[in-house]
């Protein structure tokens, strides 16, 4: 996701829809206070990409809608704690609205709803267990299923981000699909995450035979504090892993060494229910190191907010950072 509706390259599909929805939103609170610069900036921004104009057509009108507009009155009535100035007068219709936007496009994607069996939404996480003992933790916003096929239990991660307990004496490996990725692992423990079409492999304990599916026999067996990322193009190099910041979502944690704050936002957008929007470009660059609890993005928010001297401002399913 992205930051501000500026320009940027667009990626590939299907995170070019989520990007153009989330800078369509940006451009709609923009453009109320717009000056003639912001207008050029806009029509540049719209020329861009063909989903640009798609996404902002179909946020527009569902801003301007009837149906809209009365639940962002009624959520007006709610209490907001705007931390460091307020939003202007004419954005708070806009900006309360985000709350029903968010509704609308969350988990959009209906071909994995149909799939799944589990499914979590933003700041939630859910434990599942399977037959053979196996144990699952799902991260937020992940879609999962499973079926024994042969005698073998097979897990499907079809999006998100899971954590797999895989205990001794299963008769048989569990094998684990996303993507472009098949593991298949006997008395361990590991992550797997599956974004964008890019799947990565993360081994806290134990062995993980990992290969591509669909493709040319490409197969590698990963150790514990090892990780691999998976593509359309194959297997990635071999890394090692940063256990306590690699996995601390595990424990409810979010941990960053040094990373810019436009990556920090990037990874507390999945986990925030609502839109987080940044529209001061020189915050994007800025280095951040800290431990947050993931369950409390919010609080993760005004705690960056205030180590980078940026103003924030909140809204239900909406915070602004300027």
């Amino acid at each position: 996701m992205t930051d501000s509706p500026e320009h940027r390259p667009s990626p590939t599909r299907p995170n070019a829809r989520r990007r153009a929805t989330d800078e369509a939103l940006a451009w709609l609170v923009r453009l109320e206070t717009a000056e003639p610069a912001d207008h050029l900036a806009f029509e540049t921004w719209l020329q861009a990409a063909p989903e640009n104009a798609e996404a902002f057509v179909q946020a527009e009108a569902l801003w301007n809608g009837a149906a809209l507009k009365q639940a962002a009155a009624q959520l007006q009535g709610y209490p907001s704690r705007p931390r460091a100035g307020r939003l202007r007068r004419q954005w708070k219709p806009l900006a309360t609205a985000a709350a029903l936007l968010v509704g609308l496009f969350t988990f959009g994607n209906v071909p994995v709803r149909l799939q799944a069996d589990h499914l979590t939404v933003a700041g939630e996480r859910h434990r599942v267990n399977l037959q053979d003992d196996a144990r699952v933790l799902l991260n937020t916003q992940s879609a999962f299923a499973s079926e024994r096929n042969d005698g073998r239990q097979v897990a499907r991660l079809l999006q998100g981000e899971a954590y797999f307990q895989v205990p001794k004496g299963a008769p048989a490996p569990l094998e684990v699909q996303a993507g472009p990725l098949r593991a298949q692992a006997r008395d361990t423990d590991f992550a797997v995450r599956l974004l964008d079409g890019q799947a990565w492999v993360k081994v806290q304990r134990g062995d993980v035979d990992v290969d591509v599916q669909g493709g040319r026999v490409q197969r590698i067996r990963l150790q514990a504090g090892q990780s691999i990322r998976v593509g359309p193009d194959g297997l990635g190099a071999r890394r090692q892993l940063d256990m306590r910041k690699d996995l601390a979502w595990v424990d409810g944690r979010l941990v960053f060494e040094n990373c810019p704050l436009s990556q920090v936002l990037a990874e507390l957008r999945r986990y925030y229910p609502g839109w987080i929007i940044n529209r001061n470009e020189r915050l994007e660059n800025i280095a951040v190191t800290g431990n947050y609890r993931l369950d409390q993005p919010l609080e993760a928010l005004r705690a960056l907010a205030h180590i980078t001297s940026a103003q924030l401002h909140e809204y239900p399913a909406l915070v602004i950072l300027n």
